[in-house]
């Protein structure tokens, strides 16, 4: 009954993949649209989640799968730190660095 519960983690989980292999290309629009997907995914899971409870035997596959979207999600930040100094620059802000 909850494997489609643990199927929204696991899409969540590939879409934070896909995001940092765009982010490693430097593709930020592609990166933007799958934060998009992202988003719609973490709604639905939401909704999903109302109705069911994930069983105790998934919580473990649940626990791994989220410490993989943490660190897809801590190098897509890690990568994108010089592109948003670089835009801050660009439109006259203050660098992260200087602040």
């Amino acid at each position: 009954m909850d494997k489609p519960l643990l199927s929204y983690y696991e899409a969540l989980e590939k879409a934070s993949a896909d995001m940092l292999a765009v982010a490693r290309r430097g593709d930020w629009d592609a990166v933007e649209r799958l934060e998009n997907v992202s988003s719609r995914l973490i709604t639905q899971l939401q909704q999903a989640s109302k109705v069911t409870a994930l069983a105790a035997e998934h919580h473990q596959a649940k626990s791994a799968i989220m410490r993989r979207i943490l660190a897809n999600d801590a190098e897509v930040r890690r990568l994108a730190e010089p592109w948003i100094e670089n835009l801050d620059a660009l439109t006259g802000g203050r660098s992260r660095s200087s602040q």
